[in-house]
C-alpha cells in the first residue's frame, strides 16, 4: 500500500523532476502558458514516460489525477475575471 502523500513536489518526483519549491517554481515559469488546445500530456516537453504516467493518472482517476489537474491548472493562461 502506497502511503506517500500526493502533492506537487511528489507528483514531481514521480515524474523524475527535480521536485523542491524552486525548481518547480521554475517548471512552471518557463512552460507556462500552455496553449489552452494542448492537453497537459501532449506538451513538447515531456518524455514519453511522463506522457504516459500523466495519461494513467487522469484515464484512471488514480490517486495522483488531483494532483495532474493542479498542475494542468498552474500551467495555462491566467482567467481574467468576469
Amino acid at each position: 500500500m502506497d502511503t506517500t502523500p500526493h502533492n506537487l513536489r511528489t507528483l514531481f518526483d514521480q515524474l523524475g523532476l527535480p521536485s523542491d519549491a524552486a525548481a518547480i517554481k521554475t517548471f512552471i515559469h518557463w512552460h507556462r502558458p500552455l496553449d489552452p488546445r494542448i492537453p497537459l500530456q501532449q506538451a513538447s516537453w515531456w518524455t514519453p514516460a511522463q506522457a504516459e504516467f500523466l495519461v494513467q493518472a487522469i484515464e484512471e482517476d488514480s490517486d495522483w489525477a488531483e494532483q495532474v489537474d493542479e498542475l494542468d491548472a498552474l500551467l495555462r493562461p491566467a482567467r481574467e475575471a468576469a
